[in-house]
Formats: structure tokens, C-alpha cells, sequence
């Protein structure tokens, strides 16, 4: 227990030294879209979309998360709201983006996405056309973060295809581990045809040296077998403020903000913060990819 809170002392400090802002490019403005994925279900991916979302939005950030899980749809659970419209809804023209677009509590703006979507790319020329004007409204955010869907689906690679950062959040269950390999090479070797920043995230930790146990042995893994290089962002712990979180229907950052897990995501965005975003990101960039469009 006093391994575990000198710990997060030191993450409170370096969150603390995180939270100082990158200088700003005034020119330009670039989106960051962020992808977090991971191999099998149950390993709180959604939980880390959502409070990472909301970390960010207390940076002062302007902030879109989008459900890209379109089976199982569950980000308006924790958000605790009822979405009416979806990306469907735009894509056949019955409502624009701004329509669909919701206002949550917790500073961020949701996107519900919806089936059929992956679809899309069967559109025509001028369909898609009117879809894209409507997507890059969406530009006026700083940061959109789609939750996908777990596991290899169609939708999940195209989400996972078009971003320019993917997190992939895994637990140290052993089979947890074995499916964030197995998402990682197909990702590395079936689906993308350029470069794209690919992180671990290790959830449900029970120590900072567990979280880096567990990321080494995959990273070794990756590197050693597939050739690719893929960083290790941070971890969360493990603790009971997330499923009564889950229960209350409130973020646990929100709940408790100063708990192991609220600190652990909050120094994770710090780590973000002071990466160089990619050159090629954007929404439109973004759009290009995910219709399988060449620049």
C-alpha cells in the first residue's frame, strides 16, 4: 500500500509538471484524433475513452468523443445520455452534424456512431461529398477521441486505419495480453499502409512495475516479431472507484478526482501533451484515409 502511494505522489507531481502547455502553432489548426482500441472486450476500454476525454476537456481543450462501437454501443451509459440521432442520421441527410452533436455535463461534447456506418465507401461521389462537408465541421475541435470497437470487425479497422494515434488498452490478464498482440499485428501488418503512432495503455494495474512488466513483454514481442515499434504511454490501477462509477453512471475522474485511477489517466494526457502531434493529422486527413482515399 505504500509502494502504491508513493507512486502516485510521483504521478501527482510529474501531472502537475504535465499540465504546462505546448507552445501553440497560431497559424494552423489541427485536430488530434485519437483512436483507443483493443483486442478483446472487458478491458475498460470505454472507461479510458471517457475519462481521457474528460481530461482533456479540463485542460481547457475543446473535446468530441465519438462511439465507434457500433455493436455495443455504451459510451452514452457512463455519459448518461440518451442520443436521438446518429452518424446514420447524417449520412442519409436527415439531420447535419451539428444536430446530432451532444452536450454532456462533464465539459465534452458525444457523438453517438450508429451500424452501417463502415459503409460509407459504398456512397456515391456526391453523397460522399455532402458527408465530408459535414465531417469537417467537426475541425473546430482539438481533440476527437473514437472509442472503436473491440476486436477485428470492419468498423474497428477503419476507425483504427484513419487515425494518426491508437491506443491500445490491454490488462494483465493473459489473455488480455495475447489479444493486444493479436490486434497489433493485424493493425501492423494487414491494415495500414502508412505510418500510424501506435501506444499501450495497461489497465487494471495493481503497480507502476506491473503496468511496465506487461508493456515490455508485448512491445518485445511486437518488435521482435513484426518489426514495429510501439511505445508505452502509461497505466491505471486497478480500484473500486471505476465500477461504482460505471454504477452512479459518472465518470470516475468526475467522481473521485483524486483517485489512483483519475491520476493515472490524468498523467497519461500529460504524456500525450508533450508528444508532437502528426503532421498529417486533421479531420480531413482523417476522412481521406478512412474512405481509402491516396493525397
Amino acid at each position: 500500500m505504500e509502494e502504491q502511494a508513493e507512486e502516485l505522489r510521483e504521478l501527482m507531481k510529474n501531472d502537475t509538471q504535465d499540465k504546462k502547455p505546448a507552445p501553440a502553432d497560431k497559424n494552423a489548426h489541427k485536430t488530434r484524433i485519437i483512436a483507443i482500441t483493443s483486442g478483446k472486450g472487458g478491458v475498460g476500454k470505454t472507461n479510458i475513452s471517457v475519462n481521457m476525454a474528460i481530461a482533456y476537456a479540463q485542460l481547457g481543450k475543446k473535446v468530441i468523443l465519438i462511439d465507434g462501437d457500433l455493436g455495443m454501443a455504451n459510451v452514452n451509459v457512463l455519459l448518461n445520455v440518451v442520443p436521438t440521432y446518429n452518424l446514420m442520421h447524417v449520412i442519409n441527410k436527415k439531420k447535419t452534424m451539428k444536430e446530432i452533436i451532444l452536450d454532456t455535463e462533464f465539459g465534452i461534447k458525444f457523438i453517438a456512431g450508429a451500424n452501417g456506418f463502415s459503409k460509407i465507401a459504398n456512397l456515391s461521389v456526391q453523397e460522399l461529398d455532402d458527408f465530408a462537408k459535414q465531417f469537417s465541421s467537426l475541425g473546430t475541435a482539438d481533440i476527437i477521441i473514437i472509442d472503436t470497437g473491440a476486436g477485428i470487425a470492419n468498423n474497428v479497422l477503419q476507425f483504427v486505419a484513419a487515425a494518426d494515434e491508437v491506443y491500445v488498452v490491454t490488462t494483465p490478464e493473459p489473455t488480455a495480453i495475447t489479444d493486444a498482440y493479436g490486434i497489433i499485428k493485424i493493425i501492423t501488418t494487414e491494415v495500414i499502409d502508412h505510418p500510424v503512432t501506435l501506444k499501450l495503455l495497461v489497465n487494471r494495474v495493481h503497480s507502476a512495475d506491473e503496468g511496465k512488466r506487461i508493456s515490455e513483454r508485448i512491445i518485445t514481442i511486437v518488435g521482435q516479431f513484426l518489426g514495429y515499434k510501439v511505445d508505452y504511454i502509461g497505466f491505471v490501477y486497478d480500484d473500486p472507484v471505476v465500477q461504482a462509477s460505471v454504477i452512479r453512471q459518472k465518470p470516475f475522474i468526475v467522481v473521485n478526482p483524486t483517485s489512483k485511477p483519475a491520476v493515472c489517466i490524468k498523467h497519461i494526457i500529460g504524456r500525450i501533451e508533450k508528444t508532437e502531434p502528426a503532421e498529417n493529422e486533421g479531420v480531413s486527413n482523417f476522412l481521406k484515409k478512412f474512405l481509402g482515399k491516396k493525397k
